[in-house]
């Protein structure tokens, strides 16, 4: 097994079966058989909602993979942005608490998950034409200004503006669409048991 076939067997278990064909795995059982309204349900203030962590997940696959690493356009264009009823072009990093419960409430579920799966196969598709040198490098500092530039990093821009450049592609890659996504399922594991719906994993 190389590079890209460990990438892309770990990142099955970040996605639901229809993107990796896993049926069991992590994004499965974090979110699979869940109603509308428990995707909304923050069960404390200091808990995201369901719907914001994936949500959250998404766009910053979407950003970081597409607009940063690959230096092309986006899955969340102006018809994601209609389907989902969201139009900010961050993916949440610093939102008040009062923005999270906003955007759960306005976010179509249905959409976010078509979105999500669309993230997911968008950046299968890219890495499985890897050659062994795209796994080399760093990160282009153009690329994150035209991101930054195009409001991806909200309230975070200075700070990460300045602390993706220079970074080992592999490493973001594999942060961005393998670790960060399993922390926040981590996190929605918590959201499910505090609001009564079971702990997924």
């Amino acid at each position: 097994m190389d590079a890209r076939d460990l990438f892309l067997d770990q990142h099955a278990v970040m996605h639901s079966a229809a993107v990796g064909g896993n049926k069991m795995s992590a994004a499965e059982r974090t979110f699979a058989g869940l109603t509308d309204e428990q995707m909304r349900v923050r069960p404390r203030e200091d808990l995201n909602s369901l719907a914001w962590l994936m949500w959250h997940i998404a766009r910053a696959e979407d950003i970081l993979v597409n607009a940063v690493l690959a230096a092309q356009p986006q899955v969340f264009d102006d018809a994601w942005k209609k389907r989902l009823g969201v139009t900010r072009p961050d993916f949440g990093i610093g939102m008040t608490s009062a923005e999270v419960t906003q955007l759960t409430g306005q976010i179509d579920p249905g959409a976010l998950r078509a979105y999500r799966d669309a993230v997911g196969l968008r950046t299968r598709e890219l890495v499985g034409g890897f050659k062994p040198q795209d796994w080399q490098g760093t990160v282009a500092a153009d690329a994150v200004e035209r991101a930054a530039a195009a409001g991806a990093f909200g309230a975070r821009t200075e700070q990460l503006s300045k602390a993706f450049p220079g970074r080992p592609r592999a490493a973001v890659l594999s942060g961005i669409a393998l670790i960060h996504s399993a922390g926040h399922m981590g996190e929605a594991a918590t959201v499910r048991t505090a609001g009564g719906f079971g702990s997924g994993i």
